[in-house]
């Protein structure tokens, strides 16, 4: 007989660490107790006294606890110890009444989910089945209502160690409000960290439910909310809700999501329904969703006459504890709800208003099949209290997509279309949204012909973000081509455009300056000579223009930075840098180099991503934003200009 487990107790007991106690004889960690071997190894649990031998080879009294399991492929024992020899801590006595004499049920189970160990309170629940046999597997011993969710949750908390805490189970056919049991599955841990099994501990419920309830709670405050995606906090406020809840829960809303999707007043009725929702989240017990007629994003059809549009119009909930799908009722008018409701067993229904800041936003439907218990009045106050939580969410939620899809409709209709520089520069552009909770910013690039074969380029990155940000954008855009007209140098340029932004923003807030909002605009704008192969750059606080030169090689131009626009301090110098022909200059936005917040190491980055000989500039633009931000921004736009010299024409 061998050791094949080694648990760090164990270690702290005998002393032996597990590289040297896995698969040594048991004779020698019992010591001169080891000719009691055959009265303590047998088929029944065993408990006493014995002497152990130490690592340091001193005997020492312990108390041992003997359980056979059945492993599959042989005899088995789980040995429980404790030291005996006097010092303070808990009496084994205790342990041994904790663990098989406490009205908790305790279980442990392998990596297949069969039945290893068990305490005695086991037979004491009617959440097991009668006598339950060592090597049965959870859906066989388990007698709850839906044993493959609890398998389910089993293998989830074996495969990533996250406890489930506080879970009710009910036993298959119970019916009384007072007959659940909360369960926690927590996995079991080598002493090499490899998981051995799962741990249950089950203890009944009682009559009161409030624990439960603010459980529930709990977890939709810490899972509604965290998204300003209006189908991800749908789904949250869903999920929440399942299994503890209800066994269905849709989430519908009155406003196309997203929002490109056709409103609902341009969709079609049939002869018996009308387009009245949005699916914005489902969850069910089932993971093929069969209860559901609509996928998430689509339109949902109901009955103009139903409880789902009574809702609507009321804002008051629909309570249906016991479901009736008798003729003559509202679901005459809705035969295939009907025959999905009849098919899944569907029983009872609650449909709670979405309403926030005195809009209505949509319902949640709240359905049980495979829970035989209707719902009660207390379900249906916990179910408008989820509600409430997630429509506030739902609200900020939808106000933010609204204001980030005007924002991007504005900015893309502010950015130049088809930027050419004639035969002096030729350009390519990349121009990505940010993706975050602030919203659009107001990142801008352009290219203006000049007189001589001249050319400007500019690149911009408004302070701020939202539809204030691309609004600004769109003016400093406007203000930089009317200035450009007067083929001003650089730094003169940049005045003018500090002076002027500084006078509309005077002119806005004339009544109270004080209250107006900080703003900013970092810009750098330059004029490229085809003739003298020399470009003219002045910058308001922008970062340095990356000079690539026709060998490969890249340098940023050391361009004094002035004050950003819009603040009035108007100082700023130009300087030259000589461009060769097949030289390409670089102007981006700070998004560009920021995304792991050290500029440094972002400028360093660039000057990788651009080195090498520019073969076609959207290649090499692609190829810059594919290895700085591959996933995407994160925080802030991102701009980028590329324009690469020619030889100007005789």
């Amino acid at each position: 007989m061998t050791v094949s487990v080694w648990t760090g107790a164990a270690e702290r007991l005998w002393g032996y660490p597990a590289g040297q106690a896995l698969r040594s004889p048991v004779e020698r960690l019992l010591g001169s107790s080891a000719s009691d071997m055959p009265r303590v190894f047998t088929g029944s649990p065993w408990s006493g006294r014995v002497r152990i031998r130490r690592r340091d080879g001193q005997e020492t009294p312990a108390h041992l606890r003997v359980t056979p399991l059945d492993t599959g492929g042989g005899a088995g024992w789980i040995v429980w110890g404790a030291n005996a020899c006097g010092r303070p801590g808990l009496d084994p006595a205790a342990v041994d009444a904790l663990l098989h004499h406490a009205p908790i049920s305790l279980a442990v189970w392998d990596r297949e989910l069969r039945c290893v160990w068990r305490n005695d309170s086991v037979h004491d629940q009617d959440l097991y089945a009668s006598g339950p046999e060592l090597g049965g597997h959870v859906t066989d011993v388990v007698r709850a209502r839906h044993p493959e969710f609890l398998e389910r949750a089993m293998a989830r908390v074996l495969r990533s160690g996250e406890p489930l805490l506080g879970h009710e189970l009910r036993p298959a056919g119970t019916r009384a409000p007072d007959g659940g049991y909360r369960v926690a599955l927590i996995r079991l841990e080598g002493s090499d960290g490899r998981p051995l099994g799962v741990c249950s501990v089950a203890v009944q419920a009682g009559t009161a439910q409030e624990s439960g309830r603010l459980r529930l709670l709990n977890e939709a405050k810490s899972r509604i909310g965290t998204d300003l995606d209006p189908l991800v906090t749908s789904q949250a406020l869903a999920e929440t809700a399942v299994p503890d809840l209800a066994d269905y829960v849709t989430i519908d809303l009155v406003q196309a999501v997203p929002l490109d999707k056709e409103p609902l007043r341009r969709l079609k009725s049939t002869d018996m329904s009308i387009p009245g929702f949005y699916r914005a989240g489902a969850a069910s017990l089932h993971d093929d969703l069969r209860e559901s007629l609509w996928a998430r994003g689509t339109p949902v059809y109901v009955p103009p006459d139903s409880p789902f549009t009574t809702v609507l119009a009321t804002r008051r909930s629909y309570f249906e504890p016991v479901l009736d799908t008798s003729p003559g009722t509202w679901l005459d008018n809705d035969p295939d709800r009907a025959r999905v409701i009849r098919r899944t067993g569907m029983h009872s229904l609650m449909i709670v208003p979405l309403q926030a800041r005195g809009a209505m936003l949509g319902i949640s439907v709240f359905v049980r099949s495979e829970n035989p218990l209707p719902f009660s009045r207390a379900d249906l106050a916990l179910a408008e209290e989820l509600a409430a939580r997630a429509a506030l969410v739902i609200d900020n939620a939808l106000r933010y997509a609204r204001g980030r899809t005007a924002a991007l409709a504005i900015q893309r209709d502010l950015m130049p279309r088809h930027l050419s520089g004639g035969s002096t520069v030729e350009v390519a552009t990349r121009y990505l949204p940010a993706d975050t909770h602030g919203g659009v910013g107001g990142d801008w690039f352009d290219v203006m012909q000049l007189s001589d074969a001249r050319v400007a380029l500019v690149v911009g990155d408004v302070v701020g973000h939202g539809i204030h940000a691309a609004v600004t954008m769109g003016r400093l855009r406007a203000k930089t081509r009317a200035l450009s007209k007067l083929e001003l140098p650089p730094d003169e340029l940049l005045r003018l455009l500090d002076e002027l932004t500084l006078d509309v923003t005077r002119d806005r807030w004339d009544d109270d300056p004080s209250t107006a909002p900080a703003f900013g605009a970092t810009c750098l704008y330059g004029v490229y000579d085809p003739r003298s192969q020399r470009c003219t750059m002045s910058s308001a606080g922008h970062p340095p223009p990356a000079i690539i030169s026709p060998d490969g090689s890249v340098d940023f131009a050391a361009v004094p930075p002035g004050a950003p626009v819009g603040v009035g301090l108007g100082s700023y110098e130009s300087t030259e840098v000589e461009l060769p022909e097949n030289s390409v200059i670089g102007l981006y936005s700070d998004g560009l180099i920021e995304t792991d917040h050290d500029v440094d190491r972002g400028l360093q980055r660039l000057r990788t991503a651009l080195a090498g000989p520019v073969s076609s500039l959207e290649d090499r633009c692609a190829s810059v934003i594919d290895t700085l931000v591959p996933d995407g921004p994160v925080d802030d736009d991102i701009a980028l200009l590329l324009a690469r010299t020619h030889r100007a024409a005789d």
